[in-house]
């Protein structure tokens, strides 16, 4: 092996410690959780895990960064990501693995045949704008469905450079997720509203419906002809350790199986304010051939499910009921059964801008008593600030699993 770059010292000596953590017996504890509360198992307490997405910026500055190499830079990052996590202390999962995503070309190169556009914020941390290329239903026309193909090459020298760099602590895998694709989302509502524009949408169900179904039909079938040439390339690695998803190995595990292996986590954010029979009819409609094909479903995110309830769990293979912060959680303990995971999920305002631990506690604490027998989790996602509150998810972590162990 060629002596190490200043760089790749820094990757490995970072792999050593995260190789340390993977096969750690805390890891394995929290693994173990996962997959009882997915398998409907009583765990020793239900798991807590938070996403700090925006907030990594606080936590993990970029000037904090030492490789000045590119491709490096992005490594260390994902690397000191899980020791900022194991500090934490929530049940982050990992395996003792070092994954490689296949390279693929796809064709169109904008997915769809058309290029879904934003309005970019003039300043940091503004909103963005949607640009949607259909303005008319002549513009459904442009619309393509993508063809993928498998670079060989670049994706062998892609192992090549990972084994020479971290195969001696980390084995390296190629590893192609069922979420591994742009076009592989059933949600469907986001690659909608980016091609229509969220309003655009809204008035489409009313005013001109055949548009928003011709719309909603090809990203279904989009999705499914995607499915199906991710299968003939072979690319799908089993998953069953990631955050929220972990769980025992789903079907018999034969390679012509496919997506009946993994997880689809799906939503319906953008149709929020759809009611119940027009979700139904322009989101649930078309995502359920897409469900079909895989073998366990999470449903939900930041929407208000309350009245949709009874719809959701139609889903073929629904094993995650998402109670968001707007859904009402005592209408969801009343409909939703016991053969279902409830993910209880926080509101991340409440909790960064909480005044003091008590008003963190307290919400955590009534929350988790009610769903004491239930087989649930405590998820916290969406943060985009801490707030000037470096320790926040440290406090939550610890709160959160004070309260599950209390009614486990």
């Amino acid at each position: 092996m060629k002596k190490a770059s200043k760089d790749e010292k820094v990757i490995r000596d970072l792999a050593k410690q995260v190789a340390e953590i993977a096969q750690s017996p805390e890891m394995e504890r929290s693994r173990r959780r996962w997959r009882d509360v997915n398998a409907l198992r009583r765990p020793d307490r239900a798991p807590v895990w938070c996403k700090p997405v925006g907030a990594w910026e606080e936590l993990l500055p970029a000037t904090s960064l030492r490789c000045a190499d590119r491709r490096l830079r992005g490594i260390e990052r994902a690397f000191r990501q899980v020791l900022i996590k194991r500090d934490i202390g929530d049940d982050s999962v990992m395996d003792p693995f070092f994954d490689v995503a296949p390279v693929i070309q796809t064709d169109p190169p904008t997915i769809w045949g058309v290029e879904p556009r934003k309005h970019r914020p003039a300043e940091a941390g503004g909103a963005w704008q949607y640009d949607p290329p259909l303005k008319s239903p002549a513009d459904l026309d442009r619309l393509r469905l993508p063809r993928l193909t498998l670079d060989h090459a670049a994706t062998q020298r892609a192992l090549d450079a990972a084994n020479d760099l971290l195969g001696d602590i980390l084995p390296v895998r190629l590893s192609f997720s069922a979420e591994g694709h742009r076009a592989l989302s059933a949600t469907l509502g986001t690659a909608a509203a980016d091609l229509r524009g969220l309003e655009p949408m809204m008035m489409d169900a009313a005013s001109d419906p055949d548009f928003l179904h011709r719309l909603m039909a090809h990203l279904r079938d989009a999705n499914l002809s995607v499915m199906r040439q991710v299968e003939e390339l072979g690319l799908l690695t089993p998953e069953t350790v990631r955050p929220m998803y972990c769980c025992d190995p789903i079907g018999p595990g034969a390679a012509k199986d496919g997506f009946a292996r993994h997880w689809c986590a799906a939503n319906s954010q953008e149709f929020d304010q759809f009611s119940p029979p027009m979700w139904e009819e322009f989101c649930l409609a078309y995502q359920k051939p897409i469900f079909e094909k895989y073998g366990l479903v999470g449903y939900g995110c930041c929407e208000n499910l309350t009245r949709k309830i009874d719809g959701v769990l139609t889903i073929p293979n629904l094993r995650i009921f998402v109670c968001s912060a707007w859904t009402n959680l005592d209408i969801v303990l009343e409909k939703v059964s016991p053969r279902y995971c409830i993910m209880w999920r926080q509101k991340a305002s409440d909790v960064v801008f909480a005044e003091g631990d008590e008003a963190v506690r307290r919400p955590l604490e009534e929350g988790a008593r009610k769903l004491k027998g239930r087989p649930y989790q405590i998820v916290l996602r969406e943060l985009q600030t801490l707030a000037g509150h470096p320790d926040r998810l440290h406090v939550w972590t610890r709160l959160a699993r004070e309260a599950a162990e209390r009614y486990a």
